[in-house]
């Protein structure tokens, strides 16, 4: 009865959320917007009336219940307005990324059905132009920045402000009209339509409703005792579930500041000018931060380098104990404050973490390596584990819990279970509708009880409850000996080295492991450039004799790690090449989110795959690349393929 009594008293939808928040907060920051320099603030009820005043512009053009508005751009305070205004029609928001080709939005806009888009620029636009022929669907085109749109057939084009102004202009032929569909919208209305990443094949629209989002933004932010009180940063891609999940769900139902960066080469001078208390990033995020760090720390003198060194060993012997409040000797504590003092809050402020009160990163694993650098530091990082179908939470880590090598316990109202063949299924309140237009895909992903299969691989710890996950169920194989293979985790150690980017692992079914790497350009470069070593392009630096001994030696101390684990040990790195191009998600070769498509790899470079197992030394090879503006070109190179050090057996056997 006391369920049944909460459940009525809690907004049923995101709209209904944004009210409440107008009666309590009306005069606090919701959010925030770096233009031209200067942050530009909305208090609650001014944001509702910009959100109301765009919904009735957008009956004016004629939004129906059930239409999509696909939303493509930027982190804006007006594309976020934009998702709570289509709801208020009784419409479905479908952020898309900004950065995705022409061709790709076309898919999604042709799949969803959108008859409305706001663009954030000329960009955007041209994209949509672009493929106008081809989705028939589309009515009108908003934009939000003006620049360059001048001379455009306008008949089917608007600004998004001038939009809002109309809606302001009309609101008594609407008014009613709009009360009315906001009043109609249930906890089982469709809250936001987004899609997939598509690692394995096309993106798919995971459908979620006001209860996926609703539940599951007040549990996580019952779990974190997440307030009113928090900052954070919007600046992921706004079609990603961890964005929508944290700059709606969560800023909604706890009534938090949103703040959006001018733009991506600004954002971390303005991460540092906001300083948020709750931080969320993917960790290619916290790897370009320590590859950033670590490139300083080598230009630094010798005794700022000296102190680094020496309190960052402190940081790693006790940081976490600090952090967790477990009991440290009064000696170390002093040391400890000494290092915060000259080392750790520098270094904190620089970064822009210094007020992060809870901090989490997913999407994919994070390196242990690189996960405790942050926490030796005195930042509460922690791993959740998510899925978009899932409304991001499945898993998350408890404070005084934390470990590199776990995702933590099933998070509040998620149940999680490991089937016969190691795969971890879930469900709970947060678990997806369906897969739109797609019922054969909904029913193989989501039984009749509603659990989902994760398609990951993984098991419950003993004693501790806690979630280990091992790779994605279809990555985890056998070596042609019977070993296990386990890609990621070999793969993680080696991103933990600043000077690589990305690591790719093969050796399901054969006799041993092999890996191609990119290099990280800026990491790489810092370092030619210290030992005077010339190149004059990417695949220049990638392919120089000196740059191979450098990655062979990251390798040959990842495959000694490697060899600690009885378990993983046969996933030691036999032979390796350096790619000459970097993996690029325009070239189909990794997911908007940066994940790598490890099919469409291996199918693309089957020929270098040959050479590393085949014995050669070298191969010669031409791959097809999309610059920016679409076009198609091809790279030739020749490759230098080496061998690594793999530690001996007995070193295993001795463990």
């Amino acid at each position: 009865m006391a369920d049944a009594r909460a459940a009525e008293s809690t907004p049923q939808s995101i709209p209904a959320l944004l009210a409440r928040n107008v009666a309590r907060y009306g005069g606090y920051p919701a959010y925030r917007e770096k233009e031209f320099g200067i942050w530009q603030v909305w208090s609650w009820a001014q944001a509702a009336a910009e959100i109301r005043a765009m919904a009735l512009g957008f009956m004016d053009l004629g939004v129906e219940r059930g239409d999509h508005i696909a939303i493509i751009g930027r982190n804006r305070p007006a594309h976020y307005w934009a998702m709570v205004a289509a709801q208020m029609c009784g419409a479905v928001p479908v952020p898309l990324y900004q950065d995705a080709v022409a061709e790709e939005m076309a898919y999604v806009l042709g799949h969803c059905g959108a008859r409305f888009v706001i663009c954030g620029d000329q960009e955007q636009v041209d994209k949509v132009v672009e493929v106008e022929d081809r989705i028939h669907t589309i009515e009108q085109v908003m934009y939000t920045d003006k620049r360059g749109m001048r001379k455009y057939d306008h008949s089917r084009m608007n600004a998004l402000e001038d939009v809002i102004a109309t809606g302001r202009a009309s609101h008594y032929r609407y008014d009613e009209e709009l009360d009315r569909r906001i009043a109609e919208l249930t906890y089982d209305s469709t809250c936001v339509m987004l899609y997939t990443s598509g690692t394995t094949g096309k993106p798919k629209g995971v459908v979620l409703s006001n209860r996926n989002i609703i539940e599951t933004a007040k549990n996580s932010c019952d779990f974190d005792r997440l307030t009113r009180m928090e900052e954070v940063l919007a600046y992921l891609p706004m079609a990603w579930v961890g964005d929508f999940i944290f700059s709606i769900g969560q800023a909604y139902w706890a009534g938090f500041t949103v703040n959006c960066p001018e733009n991506a080469a600004t954002m971390m001078s303005d991460l540092r000018e906001i300083g948020p208390t709750y931080f969320f990033a993917p960790p290619r995020v916290f790897e370009g931060q320590l590859t950033n760090v670590m490139i300083r720390m080598e230009d630094a003198g010798r005794v700022k380098k000296w102190l680094f060194d020496h309190y960052m060993a402190l940081a790693r012997k006790i940081g976490p104990r600090v952090l967790d409040g477990k009991p440290v000797g009064a000696v170390e504590r002093l040391r400890y404050a000494l290092g915060e003092l000259a080392i750790y809050g520098p270094l904190k402020n620089a970064l822009g973490f210094s007020r992060v009160r809870v901090g989490y990163t997913a999407g994919e694993a994070i390196g242990p390596e690189i996960f405790d650098f942050y926490r030796s530091l005195g930042i509460n990082l922690k791993q959740l584990y998510g899925q978009t179908e899932a409304s991001v939470f499945i898993t998350q880590q408890p404070d005084g819990q934390v470990r590199s090598d776990t995702v933590g316990v099933p998070s509040p109202g998620v149940e999680v279970k490991i089937g016969e063949t190691g795969e971890v299924y879930y469900r709970s309140p947060g678990t997806f509708v369906e897969y739109y237009n797609n019922p054969d895909s909904t029913a193989s992903t989501k039984d009749a009880e509603g659990w989902v299969a994760t398609g990951d691989a993984g098991f419950f710890e003993e004693g501790t409850g806690h979630l280990r996950i091992i790779d994605r169920a279809k990555d985890v194989g056998k070596m042609a000996d019977g070993r296990l293979f386990a890609p990621k985790y070999v793969e993680n150690k080696l991103k933990f080295y600043p000077n690589i980017l990305e690591a790719v692992v093969f050796g399901a079914g054969r006799d041993r492991c092999t890996a191609f790497i990119n290099i990280d350009l800026t990491a790489v470069g810092n370092w030619a450039e210290r030992n005077n070593i010339a190149y004059a392009s990417y695949q220049e630096l990638a392919g120089h004799p000196k740059v191979y001994e450098m990655i062979g030696r990251h390798i040959d101390e990842v495959n000694a790690s490697v060899a600690q684990d009885p378990m993983l040990a046969g996933c030691q790195i036999h032979r390796f090449l350096i790619l000459h191009k970097e993996l690029d998600a325009d070239d189909g070769e990794m997911t908007r989110t940066r994940k790598v498509r490890r099919n469409i790899v291996a199918e693309k470079y089957a020929d270098l795959i040959e050479a590393l197992y085949d014995g050669r030394d070298s191969i010669y090879t031409e791959t097809e690349v999309t610059y920016e503006d679409g076009r198609k070109g091809a790279i030739k190179a020749t490759l230098r393929l080496a061998d690594a050090s793999v530690a001996p057996e007995q070193r295993i056997a001795a463990e």
